[in-house]
């Protein structure tokens, strides 16, 4: 097959980022022909670069709303897409999907669009909310697939009524493997806590903080791995709650595996989330998590089996939980075992490989799926998700 992937930013790397390059390298690991079309230059160009993956800067697509911006880009990637005739496109983000769409369909190219979290409800404000609902109601119109990272992102969706739910597939995010030496060892003390993310509000750094604050009595250390523009702000509440020696900034190490597996328990205390790499990833290493019921956190986490899943922005519920980890090694290791199973179950990169494949040849031999009709077919999803999302 001849992809091509169109991603937004280019100034930093995320979640969608590395699902993005994993993809692409996993692809063109089997043959197939890929280019990743990005907006500008940057840490997310220099990480497909590192990667092998071949990648093109595109002027005028960017992530802030402009009416005039955003009409040049569309015909910028127009032109894009007529000289480069992929067999189908798979658009990230979501104002690459919107543009990817809508400068696709007339060229009668096949547009898949994968979200990584909608831009809708409380993620963005009222007035941004109410303008991205209309736009992707309809860009999906224009889509030969919806490709949502977790259950919960297409419950979201069919809740608003962004597309019709034969439209709506689940492909849960999915991560390669370490190497053993790269397990953690989570029954050991002292107890080190680590959380990965960039210091944005989404991940509400603050209530982790305001949650170690109550936990002074009790012996742990807390890792904080990350960049992004709220980390001043972070150290200087770490400095007024008393505990910046008990605390360590670590930037944007390029050891994160390393980093994990050095630590005893994993913790993200977001505001909201799609599907996030980090939980799986602390998975794969064999941790316990804590983490906060948002998006699709209940899909990877079970309660109570491999971790704890806590109201948001509740930092007394989320010291209670980390209480009772850092006071029970046993219970750590037997949740990070558990993790551990249920990542080589249902969240190794293989299988997300192999079922994106799937849906995309299955639209690529399918006329009324590539002209962007609903199919008969049930969307894609993983066989235990309802069970996940009950938190059995």
């Amino acid at each position: 097959m001849n992809v091509v992937f169109i991603i937004t930013r280019a100034d930093v790397v995320g979640g969608a980022t590395v699902h993005v390059r994993d993809l692409a390298r996993g692809m063109m690991d089997q043959g197939h022909r890929i280019l990743v079309l990005v907006g500008g230059t940057g840490e997310a160009t220099e990480e497909f670069a590192r990667a092998g993956v071949p990648f093109r800067s595109l002027r005028w697509l960017g992530r802030a709303l402009h009416p005039v911006k955003d009409v040049l880009a569309i015909f910028e990637m127009k032109r894009v897409l007529a000289e480069l005739q992929p067999d189908l496109i798979c658009a990230h983000t979501a104002k690459a999907g919107l543009v990817g769409r809508f400068a696709a369909k007339p060229l009668g190219i096949p547009a898949f669009y994968t979200p990584h979290g909608w831009p809708i409800g409380d993620r963005i404000s009222a007035n941004g909310a109410w303008i991205f609902r209309i736009a992707e109601r309809a860009a999906a119109s224009r889509s030969a697939s919806i490709i949502n990272v977790c259950e919960a992102e297409r419950a979201l969706a069919r809740r608003h009524r962004i597309a019709p739910g034969e439209k709506l597939a689940v492909i849960h995010n999915g991560v390669h493997d370490v190497a053993p030496a790269l397990r953690a060892r989570p029954e050991l003390a002292p107890t080190r806590i680590i959380m990965v993310a960039r210091f944005e509000r989404q991940k509400d750094h603050a209530t982790l903080l305001a949650a170690m604050s109550l936990l002074r009595e009790i012996p742990w250390e807390l890792e904080l791995v990350g960049d992004g523009p709220r980390l001043p702000a972070t150290r200087a509440l770490a400095g007024r709650l008393g505990l910046e020696s008990r605390i360590h900034f670590t930037g944007s190490a390029g050891n994160v595996s390393e980093r994990i597996a050095d630590s005893q328990i994993f913790v993200l205390s977001s505001c909201f989330e799609g599907f996030p790499l980090s939980i799986l990833e602390a998975m794969r290493a064999g941790l316990p998590v804590v983490a906060s019921n948002v998006g699709g956190v209940r899909e990877a986490v079970l309660e109570g089996e491999t971790g704890f899943v806590v109201k948001p922005a509740d930092p007394v519920v989320l010291a209670s939980a980390l209480r009772k980890l850092i006071a029970d090694p046993a219970m750590r290791a037997r949740f990070g075992l558990a993790g551990r199973r249920r990542y080589e179950a249902h969240f190794t990169f293989e299988q997300m490989l192999r079922q994106t494949l799937s849906l995309y040849q299955s639209v690529l031999s399918n006329p009324a799926m590539r002209s962007g009709v609903a199919p008969d077919a049930k969307p894609t999803r993983l066989a235990s998700a309802k069970e996940a999302a009950s938190g059995r």
